[in-house]
C-alpha cells in the first residue's frame, strides 16, 4: 500500500460542511438542467455539452445513477425517480453533513430551506443583503410616505438584526452590480441620490447604483461585526451579468484597511478565480480574510481546479481555506462539487507531502480543516462539531449523520452478524419497529448462535454454548446502508451485547476492537487493511434431471473474454459497492474456470472487515439477480484453483505508514516495528489458520505450487509464500509498504481473522521478534528445510490449543467456542466425504 493510503482514505470518507450553496428546485422547474454544468445562460447554453466539465460530470452522474451516459438518460432517471429520491442519493453519496444556503438567488419552483433539512442533519441560512434591500423597497414604506435614505437604512438594519440569531452569515453580490471597489466613506448625499436612482427605475426594484450598493454594504458590515457573523462576498467569475474586471478581490482594499471593520470576518467566494493568487495574498496579510473554493471546484477542468486550490494555499493559512459546492438548483451539483473537491484536495495535499511542504499528519489535519473544521469554527456551528481522530478515518470527523432517522421508501431493515463459522446471518424487522425500538434496544438472539458450524444450525459440542440464554444484537448505526439491489431495505451490522451497552465476550467485532485497542494503547499503532476477494461464478444446468452448478466459463487468468462475458455482473457489483462507499481498486478474471477477483480499497482494519462483509453480500446478491451463484468456498473444485481472501496489512502511526522502511536503514525495506509485527504473525501462523482457514476444505486449497502459501516462511514479492512483502506502484525504491497474508479465505469471519493477526503481531512487538531470512524461490524446492504449514484443520486447532498468546488477547471463552466449532467441522466432513460440495450454498 502506498504512503498516501491513509490520506486518501481520510479525504474519501470525510463528512463535509458545505459552506455555500443555493436551493434545490422541483423536477419540473424551468431552471435549465444544463446549468448543472455551467454558468452560461440563454443561447450560450447550447455550447455547454461541448465543455470538459459537462463531458466529465455527465459520466459521473450517469455512473451514480446506473444510467446510460447521455443527457436524455440522466434526465429520464431524474424524472422517474423524483427530486426527493435523487436528492437523497446525491447528498448521501456526497457525505455532506451541513449545508449553508443562500436563498437570495430566486429560482423557479425552488424548495424552501426547511425542505432541505430532510436530507442533511444541519441546514443554515446565508442572508443575501441585496435581496433583503430589494424586498424592503418593493414593499410600501411603513409610514406610508416615500422612501428616504434614513427610513430605508433604519428598516434595512433592523431587518438584518432581526435575522441575526437565525442565520450563519451574510452575503453580498456587489461584484455583480457595481464591483468590489467599495467606497467606505460614501456620502449621505451620494447614497440618497443612488436610492432615488433605483426608485425611479420602478418596481420590481433591482439595485445597481454603486453609491447605494456601497451604502448598504457598509451598514450590513456593521451589523455583521456587531453580531459576529461572517460576510461572504462573491469574487471572481460568474455569469455574464458580472464584469470580471471589477470582481478582483484586490478592489476590497478600502474595506480591509478600514479600522472600523477589522474584526469583521470576510469570506472570498469561488476561489476568486481567476484571481486565486490575489485572494491567497489577501488572506495571508489580513487576519479577517478567509477563502472558499466552491464553484471553481467543480466547474473548472481538473488541472484548473488543482491549480486554483494550490494557488490559494501558496500563501493563505490552511486554517482559512474552506470547502463548498456552490450547489445550485440540482442535487447533482452538490454531488459533483463534493466528489471533485475530494479528488482535488487529495491531489493538492499529496503533492505538498511529496514536495516536503507537509507531513502526512499535517496533511490529515489540513483535510479536516478544509472540509469541516474551518467552516464549523468560522460560522460558529458548535452543535455539529465533533472531535477528529486521524487514525479513525472510517468515521465522519466533523459531524454525525442523523442515522437514527428513517429513510423514506424503506420498509425493512436487515440486522446482519457473522458467526464463528464465518456464515452471514440476519434478522429482518419492519422499519418502524427498527427505529422505534430495535435501533437502541437491539433484537434478541440465542447464545447458541456463536456455537454453530457450517453444517448444523445448532451449537457444536465443546463450545460451552447452548440454547439456554439470550443476547442482544445491537445495530451499529454507523454501518447502516440502503441495500443497492433492494432499495426498499436497509442493512446494518450488529454488535453482540449481554444487554445494551455491555459487550458479549463472544462478539467478533468486539474481539477485533479489543486487540486493536491493545495495539493502540501499548504501541500507538493502528492496523490498515485491504482485502482481495476471489470467487467463482456458477451457472445452473440440468444433469439427468437434477440441478448442477458448473463454472460460468472456462477462460484463463486475466482473460479479456471472461471479463467481457461477466461485465454486466461485475459492473453492477462495482456500482453497488461504490453506493456503499466501498472503494474498488481493481478486478479481473482469475485462473480458475469461472473465477474472478475484486480488490478492495485500503482502510482501517475494522472498516476493512465491515467492507468485506458487505462486499460478499453484494457479490452474491448481484450474481443471484443475474441467475448465477457466487461462491467464496476455498476449493470449489478439487482439480481447479482455490479461492482466497488475501489481506494486505500495514501499520500506521499518527496517520503515517510506519511499516515502510528504507533499504539503507533497515533490513528488507521494512521498519523495525514492521519487522517485529510481521515476525509475530509468522510465528503464530499455524494458530492463525484456525481463524483464517476455518474449514477442512480450506486445506484442500493451501497446497504447494498453487500460490496459496503452503509453507511456514515469508518472501519478498514471492507469491508461493504465505506472507509476502509488497511494493505496489508509488512505493519508494528499496522500501516495502505492506505485507500480504495469503492463507485467509472467504469462509473466515473477517473480524476474527484480523483479530488473530493483530494479536500475533502484538506478541512480536512485545518480544522484539526478528524475521528469518526470506525465501527467494519456490519453498517447495526446499521442503526438507522449510516447515510445512498445517495440512489439516486438526493441526491448526492443535496449534491454537497451545497458543497462550492468542488465548489471552482474544479471550479464552471465545477461543473455546472456536475450537469446539472447528472440531465439529473436522468430525462431520471426515464422516461425510461429499458434504463439502454443499458449501457453495453457505459461502
Amino acid at each position: 500500500m502506498d504512503r498516501f493510503a491513509s490520506l486518501k482514505a481520510a479525504v474519501e470518507t470525510a463528512e463535509l460542511v458545505d459552506a455555500h450553496a443555493h436551493n434545490i428546485v422541483a423536477v419540473d422547474s424551468t431552471f435549465p438542467f444544463l446549468n448543472c454544468f455551467s454558468e452560461a445562460t440563454g443561447d450560450a447554453l447550447s455550447d455547454v455539452p461541448h465543455t470538459i466539465n459537462f463531458k466529465r460530470s455527465l459520466k459521473e452522474i450517469a455512473k451514480l445513477y446506473g444510467s446510460d451516459v447521455s443527457l436524455d438518460a440522466v434526465q429520464e432517471y431524474r424524472s422517474i425517480s423524483g427530486v426527493e429520491s435523487v436528492t437523497a442519493k446525491c447528498l448521501k453519496a456526497a457525505k455532506i453533513s451541513a449545508i449553508f444556503i443562500d436563498d437570495g438567488l430566486e429560482l423557479d419552483k425552488m424548495h424552501e430551506i426547511e425542505w432541505h433539512k430532510e436530507f442533511v442533519p444541519y441546514v443554515g441560512r446565508i442572508l443575501r443583503i441585496e435581496h433583503v434591500a430589494e424586498k424592503i423597497l418593493n414593499m410600501e414604506n411603513p409610514g406610508g410616505t416615500a422612501w428616504t435614505l434614513d427610513s430605508f437604512t433604519e428598516q434595512f438594519t433592523d431587518n438584518l438584526k432581526s435575522y441575526a440569531d437565525r442565520i450563519v452569515g451574510f452575503k453580498s453580490i456587489a461584484a455583480y452590480r457595481s464591483g468590489l471597489e467599495i467606497d467606505t466613506n460614501v456620502s449621505k448625499k451620494d447614497a440618497e441620490e443612488g436610492l432615488n436612482d433605483v426608485l425611479r427605475a420602478g418596481k420590481p426594484f433591482r439595485i445597481t447604483n454603486k453609491n447605494f450598493i456601497d451604502h448598504i454594504f457598509i451598514y450590513a458590515l456593521e451589523v455583521a461585526q456587531c453580531f459576529g457573523l461572517p460576510m461572504q462576498i462573491h469574487t471572481g467569475f460568474g455569469d455574464k451579468d458580472l464584469d470580471l474586471r471589477l470582481s478582483n478581490p484586490l478592489h476590497l482594499r478600502n474595506i480591509l484597511e478600514d479600522s472600523r471593520f477589522s474584526k469583521c470576518k470576510i469570506v472570498l467566494l469561488h476561489a476568486s478565480y481567476p484571481f486565486s493568487k490575489e485572494a491567497s495574498y489577501l488572506a495571508s496579510v489580513y487576519s479577517q480574510v478567509y477563502l472558499d473554493f466552491g464553484l471553481a471546484v467543480p466547474k473548472l477542468s481538473f488541472h484548473g481546479m488543482v491549480s486554483s486550490v494550490k494557488e490559494l494555499l501558496d500563501l493563505a493559512p490552511i486554517k482559512k481555506v474552506m470547502f463548498s459546492t456552490d450547489g445550485c438548483g440540482f442535487p447533482e451539483t452538490f454531488y459533483l462539487g463534493a466528489k471533485k473537491a475530494r479528488e482535488v484536495v487529495f491531489s493538492v495535499l499529496r503533492d505538498a507531502c511529496t514536495d516536503g511542504d507537509l507531513s502526512i499528519p499535517e496533511a490529515l489535519q489540513a483535510a479536516k480543516d478544509i472540509f469541516s473544521e474551518n467552516a464549523t469554527q468560522l460560522y460558529n456551528i458548535k452543535t455539529v462539531s465533533e472531535s477528529f481522530d486521524s487514525n479513525d478515518i472510517a468515521l465522519p470527523f466533523s459531524m454525525k449523520l442523523d442515522l437514527t432517522a428513517p429513510v423514506k421508501g424503506v420498509a425493512f431493515v436487515r440486522i446482519i452478524w457473522i458467526d464463528a463459522s464465518g456464515q452471514h446471518r440476519c434478522r429482518v424487522v419492519p422499519q418502524k419497529r427498527f427505529y422505534d425500538l430495535i435501533s437502541k434496544s437491539g433484537v434478541g438472539l440465542t447464545c447458541a448462535s456463536m456455537g454453530m458450524s457450517s453444517h448444523t444450525d445448532g451449537p457444536a459440542d465443546e463450545t460451552n454454548l447452548t440454547g439456554v440464554g439470550e443476547i442482544r444484537l445491537i445495530p451499529d448505526l454507523s454501518t447502516k446502508r440502503i441495500i443497492p439491489w433492494a432499495k426498499e431495505q436497509e442493512m446494518v451490522l450488529a454488535d453482540m451485547h449481554l444487554k445494551p451497552g455491555i459487550p458479549w465476550e463472544y462478539c467478533p467485532r468486539e474481539a477485533l476492537r479489543r486487540v486493536s485497542k491493545v495495539l493502540k494503547d501499548e504501541f500507538n499503532l493502528v492496523i490498515n487493511a485491504g482485502f482481495e476477494n476471489e470467487f467463482y461464478l456458477l451457472r445452473s444446468v440440468l444433469v439427468d434431471g437434477k440441478e448442477k452448478w458448473v463454472p460460468f466459463d472456462a477462460t484463463p487468468y486475466c482473460s479479456t473474454v471472461a471479463f467481457d462475458a461477466a461485465f454486466p455482473i461485475l459492473n453492477e457489483v462495482v456500482a453497488s459497492l461504490q453506493s456503499l462507499n466501498i472503494a474498488v481498486e481493481q478486478l479481473h478474471a482469475e485462473a480458475g474456470h469461472g473465477q474472478f477477483e475484486i480488490a478492495l480499497g485500503y482502510t482501517t482494519c475494522e472498516n476493512a472487515a465491515d467492507n468485506l462483509v458487505y462486499t460478499r453480500e453484494v457479490i452474491r446478491a448481484v450474481a443471484r439477480k443475474h441467475g448465477l451463484l457466487a461462491t467464496f468456498i476455498p476449493k470449489y473444485a478439487l482439480d481447479d484453483i482455490g479461492s482466497g481472501s488475501h489481506v494486505h496489512i500495514s501499520l500506521s502511526e499518527d496517520g503515517e505508514n510506519v511499516f515502510m522502511g528504507s533499504s539503507g536503514a533497515t533490513r528488507y525495506g521494512i521498519s523495525t516495528i514492521g519487522e517485529e509485527f510481521m515476525a509475530g504473525v509468522l510465528n503464530h501462523l499455524p494458530s492463525i489458520l484456525a481463524f483464517t482457514a476455518p474449514l477442512p476444505n480450506s486445506y484442500d486449497r493451501i497446497q504447494p505450487n498453487t500460490w496459496s502459501g503452503a509453507y511456514l516462511c515469508w518472501g519478498m514479492e514471492n507469491r508461493e509464500a504465505p506472507i509476502r512483502t509488497a511494493c505496489p506502484p508509488g512505493t519508494p525504491d528499496g522500501s516495502v509498504s505492506n505485507f500480504e497474508i495469503k492463507v485467509f479465505d472467504g469462509c473466515a469471519n473477517p473480524h476474527l481473522g484480523l483479530a488473530s493477526i493483530i494479536a500475533a503481531g502484538i506478541d512480536g512487538l512485545r518480544k522484539h521478534t526478528t524475521l528469518p531470512e526470506p525465501i527467494g524461490d519456490n519453498p517447495d524446492n526446499f521442503k526438507d528445510k522449510v516447515q510445512r504449514l498445517p495440512t489439516l484443520l486438526s493441526e491448526s486447532v492443535e496449534a491454537l490449543d497451545k497458543d497462550t498468546v492468542l488465548r489471552d488477547l482474544i479471550g479464552e471463552k471465545l477461543l473455546i467456542a472456536i475450537k469446539g466449532i472447528r472440531k465439529a467441522e473436522i468430525k462431520y466432513y471426515s464422516e461425510n466425504k461429499d458434504a463439502w460440495k454443499n458449501l457453495i450454498y453457505r459461502y
